[in-house]
């Protein structure tokens, strides 16, 4: 057993009160600093060791409910999720019940903003604050399925004693995020919880194939409100000389006259009536259109080149690139993959081939293809501060990368090579627990 490397099948495949005892035994050698039977699973081991960096605490208790209702109800309205949550709780609603579990909807900071299922482990939750307006973050409540999803931007199931807080021992959970379709923005989580002795691995699957219909329905909505657009700007369209398209509020194109057709052109956060600069077109007038905006492209010299790009890291799961010059300046979230690649740009100004970029993000020279057609959607929309053969950033271009402020805590969702390179420094002093006045592990 101790060669063999712990995972969730196997989890599964033994004896529920063994399984407890080996994850009890791998969490008390791991905080005290000792050697475990068997490693942690990866994604337990790295949120552990986040939780000893922000110093939290693993004997503390689960906090209480500090949210207002009227904010709850806020929080509720403004969520993409509420458009189709009831699709959600009806599509998990029954099993849940029956297994002896609940169901809760997160949003993209934690905040439990739906729950329901079995009554008597709702009474259960309620001892451990997972009620609604509770925070699972992980900085709040440790590891946890919820606040791990959140952190890590992948399916996660945490069970038993992979909890880092003591209290949520006697606990199995499994979290799935769900992300805006119209622009990759994490939107929150899909998560089942219940009594340790309801696991199974089988539940991590199903939260994720929930999450995914959750997000197949939110493209059909966004669709069918890009056709409504449609719709209204043709006949505007063809009474518009020049060059001009009609957007929704995310960017993506109903219709264009005068300019190559494009899925989507990226918009800054904040667009009003009036004049802005897209790297993309240039100078364009903007005004309004029901479910989005007309941009015309003013036909006159383009701005001065851009001077300045910051590649800001330092935020979990919001990722962007701020593009700034004469014409002022523009700003772009950035997916995954893409702050990858920017990263390594912004690192190597020399300048990569596509063989060593995917050497770099994906570890195999040979899918170039890939890098090809990643890159050429990122060039898409930052053409003014690109150059390619090889992929690099323009020599008169200054760029500089803000980091989160714990080196291991860059882009960790990734295995890239060149960001787990970028890991490596130094980790600071370990905190030590006020009630116990030890360092921690």
């Amino acid at each position: 057993m101790k060669h063999t490397p712990l995972n969730l099948s196997r989890l599964a495949a033994m004896d529920g009160g063994r399984a407890t005892r080996l994850l009890q035994e791998i969490r008390e050698a791991s905080l005290a600093g000792d050697r475990p039977p068997m490693p942690p699973r990866p994604v337990i081991e790295a949120s552990w060791q986040r939780m000893r960096r922000l110093g939290v605490s693993p004997h503390r208790e689960t906090g209480p409910v500090v949210m207002t209702p009227e904010e709850l109800e806020h929080r509720r309205r403004t969520s993409a999720l509420g458009e189709v949550i009831r699709g959600v709780c009806d599509g998990l609603g029954g099993f849940v019940d029956a297994s002896l579990q609940i169901l809760v909807v997160s949003d993209e900071q934690g905040r439990v903003l739906w729950r329901e299922g079995n009554a008597k482990v709702m009474r259960r939750a309620d001892g451990i604050s997972l009620e609604e307006g509770a925070s699972w973050a992980e900085g709040a409540t440790g590891t946890n399925a919820i606040g791990t999803a959140l952190t890590a931007g992948v399916p996660v199931q945490v069970h038993s004693a992979e909890h880092f807080v003591h209290t949520l021992t006697r606990w199995t959970c499994a979290a799935a995020p769900v992300h805006d379709p119209r622009d990759g923005r994490l939107l929150g989580v899909v998560d089942v919880s219940g009594p340790a002795t309801s696991f199974h691995p089988a539940t991590l699957a199903l939260v994720t194939a929930v999450a995914r219909l959750a997000e197949s329905e939110l493209r059909e909505r966004h669709l069918r409100a890009v056709e409504r657009l449609r719709s209204v700007a043709a006949p505007i369209l063809c009474r518009v000389g020049g060059r001009a398209a009609a957007v929704d509020t995310h960017g993506w194109t109903a219709a264009v006259t005068g300019i190559a057709p494009v899925d989507r052109l990226p918009l800054p956060k904040s667009v009003r009536p009036g004049r802005l600069w897209l790297p993309s077109l240039g100078m364009c007038t903007v005004e309004p259109l029901p479910g989005g905006w007309l941009l015309t492209v003013e036909e006159e010299p383009p701005p001065d080149a851009p001077s300045k790009v910051v590649l800001d890291l330092s935020r979990p799961r919001r990722w962007s690139v701020t593009v700034s010059g004469a014409a002022g300046s523009w700003a772009q979230e950035l997916t995954p993959r893409h702050a990858e690649l920017l990263y390594v740009l912004a690192v190597r100004r020399d300048g990569r081939s596509a063989a060593e970029l995917a050497a770099d993000v994906f570890g195999d020279p040979t899918r170039t293809v890939t890098v090809r057609a990643e890159m050429s959607r990122v060039r898409r929309h930052l053409a003014g501060v690109l150059a390619h053969r090889p992929y690099r950033f323009k020599e008169e271009v200054e760029v500089s990368v803000l980091r989160p402020d714990h080196p291991t805590d860059l882009l960790p969702h990734s295995t890239a090579p060149a960001v787990t390179d970028g890991r490596s420094a130094n980790e600071p002093p370990r905190p030590v627990w006020p009630e116990e006045g030890r360092v921690i592990p």
